[in-house]
Order: structure tokens, then C-alpha cells, then sequence
């Protein structure tokens, strides 16, 4: 057995990946490279096999004679506020928008924060280490044996949290729904949006272990949008399994995704002069509408890799106030640590409320150019860089497209295969220079399949 940390934790399917044997040593590693001078917060979403993980995790973490504070079902970002009030390290069991098949784990260092990769790499050298020995005698024994506690109650400590970032404002006579994907904000969202005074209908409140993800939530936002127009809602947010993200829908039953939301908020808290630096962070793959939308207002974009934690570390390290995914994963760092689904629309709908505008409205300020991703299945990744014959051609189709497109090619972190993004003012141009980059990619590697990703259109 072995376990490698990817962008957001560890993943697998449940039981055959990610063993009830492997979490029982990850959790006697990651005491022993944390130490035992605080609790572990524990929390998970609503899968069926979180409460399986959830006591092998525990397990490992008492045999090292560390303590487990449970939390139960939490968001992941209630996890990570509940880690910074305490100022302990926390483990969220979750994968996220993964089918409920999945499971993985998140460890935040003490205050919310994600783990420095050295630490990472130290969690891994001490699970091979656990792996490989035989119980000794130096194991804790007697009083020095951990212990697993019942937290408080972290869920209503989140909502208290959430609903004063809107100090005193309030939602009244607005009518939302929400979509939480029957997973870890089944409770939580509702209820803040409730106290706000808002009119609140309800999707994906009902997790039963099996359905979390299925047919509903961020990742199947169509129940959303058909309910927001039959429900004459004023908008409609859909979050993930552990609610660190949120789509939004707006009045006419329109996808609103990370683009959108980012370009929304950047524009309200640069006029606010809340904005340090008219700066934001976003990856490499937000759309070239939210480029243009935010250069025509003098705001610039610090530009990262893919995953939270990278636009997260450039928020730190240049002092910003937002950042956050074309996925809908927003960080708020006035706020919070991490991203936060629920946050996320409490803040958009805080926009549309104080601005008196429409949500269609202010979204329509980002014109999102088609874009096609596809995936190219190589045997190795490893001559991407040195195929001077495929980059040529790169270089020839960015000339064609100019400033009217934009094509990102990267190589996947955690497998053999190679991502092509392809943004184009029209749909047709930006397919055929897809495809004419697959089959050049296709000559100069050597293939092993070729798969197409989803063509995404204007929203």
C-alpha cells in the first residue's frame, strides 16, 4: 500500500484505495510528524464510508498517543474555521465532487491553513515508515494511549461565523435556492440563508451516504436552474460534497460559474477600495472574458497553476483579497482560509442586494469566449517539452487566433496525459484548432488514446 498526496489531499475509491490498514497508518503519521501537543479536529461529508475512515483514522491517531476531537458532518470550510479558532490541525474526509464511491482526506495545518509541501513530504516519509515496522515495544501504552472526543458544535459555531461576515445586512424578500448536493451543507447553508431573512427553497438536502454528488449539486447544476425560473427565485446556488465551492444561477436560469463570480466581487470591492493592489488570483484556466472584463477596470490578474492551494499561496504572498477557480472555489481572505461554497453566495447575493441590479446583470459583464478542453492520453509526458514539432504548431495556431484566443497546453500532474485549452470568439474555430493541435500532438508523441474533455459554449 502506498499514499501520495495530489493538489487537495489524497483520493481513491473507498475501500480498495484508500483502506480503512492505510488510514490507520496515515493517522499514526501524521501525528508523528505534527506531534501530539494539540488535538486533531476530525470532520467528514455525508458519503457512507466516511464514518469507516473516519474510525481508522482515529485509531491510528490514538495508537500514537495523539487526541481526536470529532466534529462529525462538516463543510470542509467550517473544518478549517473551527481549526483556526482552536488553532489545531484538522483532517477533512471528503472527495469533494467525486462520485460517493470516493473518499479522501485533507489535512490543514493548526489555523486552517493547507499543509506546506514540506510538511506533506514528511507525512509521506513517516507512512512508509509506520508501513514497514512491526508493533514494538515503544509503542504508547497505558495513560499514554490517545483518546477520540466529541467536539462541540462546530456546525452551529460555522453558521453563527457566516451570517455575521454580512455585519447586520440582511436578505430579506429575496427569494434563493439552494442546491447542496446532499452533501456536507445540507444543514448549514440552509439555515444561514434562512436567518439572513431570505426565502429559501431547497435541492439536495436529503444525503442518505449514497447519494452525495448524484444528478444534483455543482457538478449537475441543471435541477438548479430549471428550479430557480419555476420558483421566480432571485438566484440559485449549487454547492459540492464538502461545499468549497458553489456554482451560481441567476433570475433567467443562467449558469454564472467561477468567472463570473470573481469578476462580480473583484468589481464590488474595488469600488469599495477593499481591493489591495486592484489585484486578484486565478488560474491558468479562467476564461479570456474574465481577463478582458477585468484589465477594461485596471484590475490585473496574478496568474497560477491549477488547484486552490496555488492561488491561495499567491493571495498570501502578495497580500490579496480574492482569488479563486473557474470551478466556483473562492476564497474570500478577509473571511476564511480556504475556499467556502456558502460563503461564496452569500457574498454574490450580497452584491446583487446593495447593488439593486440583477444577478444576469452583473454577470453579463464577463462575455465568455467558447472554449473546448480535450485530453490526450500519451504513453509519457516526459517529451512534451523537447517536441519542438508539436510546440511549432502551438505557435503557428496562437498567431492565427491572436488576441481574438488563447491556448493552454499542460501536461497532467497525476497521469500520462496532456490537456489542451483552446478559447476562440467562435465555437467552430476554437474546436478546429483543437483538433488540429490533437492530431499534431498525436504525430509527435506516441499516443496511447485520445479522448475529447467537454466543449464548454458561452454561458
Amino acid at each position: 500500500m502506498s499514499l501520495r498526496f495530489g493538489t487537495d489531499g489524497v483520493r481513491g475509491v473507498a475501500n480498495r484505495d484508500l483502506t480503512p490498514e492505510l488510514v490507520l497508518a496515515l493517522g499514526r503519521a501524521v501525528v508523528r510528524a505534527l506531534g501530539a501537543d494539540r488535538p486533531l479536529l476530525v470532520a467528514s461529508d455525508t458519503r457512507r464510508s466516511g464514518p469507516m475512515l473516519e474510525a481508522a483514522l482515529t485509531a491510528g491517531v490514538c495508537g500514537e498517543g495523539g487526541t481526536v476531537v470529532s466534529l462529525g458532518v462538516l463543510p470542509t470550510p467550517g473544518l478549517a474555521h473551527a481549526s483556526r479558532e482552536s488553532d489545531a490541525p484538522a483532517a477533512m474526509i471528503s472527495a469533494s465532487h467525486n462520485p460517493f464511491a470516493d473518499n479522501g482526506i485533507k489535512i490543514f495545518a493548526a489555523g486552517g491553513r493547507k499543509l506546506p509541501d514540506e510538511l506533506e513530504r514528511r507525512i509521506e516519509t513517516e507512512l512508509v515508515t509506520v508501513l514497514g515496522r512491526a508493533v514494538d515495544e515503544q509503542e504508547p501504552v497505558g495513560a499514554a494511549v490517545g483518546t477520540s472526543l466529541a467536539g462541540p458544535d462546530a456546525a452551529r459555531q460555522y453558521v453563527d461565523h457566516l451570517v455575521e461576515t454580512l455585519e447586520g445586512r440582511r436578505f430579506d424578500g429575496r427569494r434563493v435556492v439552494l442546491d447542496c448536493g446532499n452533501g456536507a451543507a445540507s444543514r448549514t447553508a440552509p439555515a444561514v440563508f434562512e436567518r439572513l431573512g431570505a426565502d429559501v427553497s431547497t435541492i439536495g438536502v436529503d444525503p442518505d451516504g449514497l447519494n452525495i454528488n448524484d444528478g444534483c449539486g455543482s457538478t449537475a447544476p441543471e435541477q438548479l436552474q430549471r428550479a430557480v425560473v419555476e420558483n421566480r427565485a432571485d438566484a440559485g446556488f449549487a454547492f459540492d460534497g464538502d461545499a468549497d465551492r458553489c456554482v451560481a444561477v441567476d433570475e433567467n436560469g443562467a449558469l454564472r460559474d467561477g468567472d463570473h463570480i470573481l469578476a462580480i466581487t473583484a468589481f464590488d470591492l474595488a469600488a469599495r477600495d477593499a481591493l489591495p493592489g486592484r489585484a486578484i488570483a486565478t488560474t491558468v484556466m479562467a476564461n479570456l472574458g474574465l481577463r478582458r472584463a477585468l484589465a477594461a477596470e485596471g484590475i490585473t490578474i496574478v496568474e497560477t497553476p491549477v488547484g486552490d492551494r496555488h492561488v491561495l499561496s499567491a493571495m498570501e504572498d502578495q497580500g490579496l483579497a480574492l482569488g479563486g477557480e473557474q470551478s466556483g472555489h473562492v476564497i474570500f481572505s478577509e473571511h476564511a482560509s480556504t475556499g467556502d461554497g456558502t460563503l461564496t453566495a452569500l457574498m454574490l447575493l450580497d452584491v446583487v442586494c446593495r447593488s439593486g441590479r440583477s444577478l444576469g446583470d452583473l454577470a453579463d459583464v464577463v462575455v465568455k469566449l467558447p472554449q473546448i478542453l480535450t485530453n490526450v492520453a500519451v504513453e509519457s509526458t516526459e517529451d512534451l517539452d523537447v517536441s519542438e514539432g508539436f510546440w511549432n504548431d502551438v505557435h503557428v495556431a496562437e498567431a492565427e487566433l491572436a488576441d481574438d484566443g488563447r491556448i493552454l497546453v499542460r501536461a497532467s500532474g497525476t497521469e500520462p496525459v496532456v490537456r489542451i485549452m483552446v478559447e476562440a470568439t467562435e465555437i467552430d474555430v476554437a474546436n478546429a484548432v483543437a483538433r488540429r493541435l490533437e492530431s499534431s500532438l498525436a504525430a509527435h508523441l506516441r499516443i496511447s488514446e485520445v479522448a475529447q474533455g467537454e466543449e464548454q459554449g458561452e454561458s
